[in-house]
């Protein structure tokens, strides 16, 4: 890696700050499949779930191991995808007064 690659990393997933060359290391250290790498790196694990740097990430892997696109499994979604409010998740516990 050259200085000026040192001072301006290609960052791919902006929500975990990924760069392309973590990835590439990564690639190297044996994690070759989409699910691995994001359980490794956390890419798409932030807020966007995604949309932006899975399909920049399917590219470089397929580039890497020389493989289509359609031939890597794209990683599973986990829901929820969409934030969901706390309250919908807290019951209520009403108490009973006996008189």
């Amino acid at each position: 890696m050259d200085g000026e690659e040192m001072k301006n990393p290609v960052i791919i997933c902006r929500c975990e700050n990924v760069t392309l060359d973590e990835i590439e290391k990564a690639i190297e250290e044996g994690f070759t499949d989409l699910e691995s790498l994001k359980r490794k790196l956390r890419i798409g694990m932030g807020p966007c779930q995604g949309r932006t740097c899975i399909p920049v990430l399917v590219r470089i892997l397929s580039r890497k191991l020389r493989k289509s696109p359609e031939e890597l499994l794209i990683p599973k979604s986990r829901p929820p995808i969409v934030p969901l409010p706390m309250k919908m998740f807290l019951v209520r516990r009403e108490e009973k007064v006996e008189g």
